[in-house]
């Protein structure tokens, strides 16, 4: 009986000392930093009179936008930051989404040079992301949002669909350190796939 106590002794120790490795591990050596690529959602050109910056969503859009928020919370998806373009078919997808997820809409930080922004321009935004945030959202336009995904991974798409949504993952401390071909693609999805 004496030795059964002392091995299940041992086994419990063992078993704590391995838990707190664990902890120390995801608490203090965590290296990984999550980025959802996002376009916007599907815009009017109804209105001529309007400027492409200010074109609004249109009914596909608005139906678009809280589906694929609603996807990303299903699997807890949930943002540290969004950075999104200020032209209002990127800011109405990127709030709606928002809502759909739990994030403030009033949080989201809008981002002038996001507008039309050339991959290099959305790579800087990125790297300029604080390193508190391990989780962060972008919205933005084609092109650079597919060139973004394909540089940033060893994936190559021909087209980010509207509303489309890739999550790149990196094996990093720091958003300094994102670059070509350091991310992993986790989730490639669009509305499309489920919507008609």
């Amino acid at each position: 009986m004496g030795f059964l106590i002392i091995l299940t002794f041992s086994r419990v120790v063992r078993i704590v000392c391995y838990a707190e490795e664990i902890f120390n591990y995801d608490r203090g050596q965590s290296k990984m930093k999550t980025l959802y690529i996002i376009r916007r959602a599907k815009s009017s050109w109804k209105d001529e009179t309007l400027s492409d910056f200010e074109r609004p969503l249109n009914s596909r859009g608005f139906r678009d936008a809280p589906f694929m928020g609603k996807r990303l919370a299903e699997y807890d998806s949930n943002p540290d930051v969004i950075l999104s373009s200020p032209a209002k078919r990127a800011i109405e997808t990127a709030k709606i989404i928002a809502d759909e997820v739990g994030y403030n809409k009033d949080q989201i930080q809008m981002d002038e040079a996001l507008y039309l922004a050339s991959v290099s321009t959305l790579l800087e935004a990125i790297r300029g992301i604080s390193d508190e945030n391990e989780t962060a959202y972008i919205f933005g336009h084609n092109p650079g949002m597919t060139m973004l995904v394909n540089l940033l991974t060893n994936y190559v798409i021909d087209n980010l669909p509207t509303c489309g949504i890739a999550c790149v993952i990196f094996e990093a401390d720091s958003w300094r350190d994102v670059g070509e071909n350091r991310g992993s693609l986790r989730s490639y999805d669009y509305p499309r796939r489920h919507l008609s």
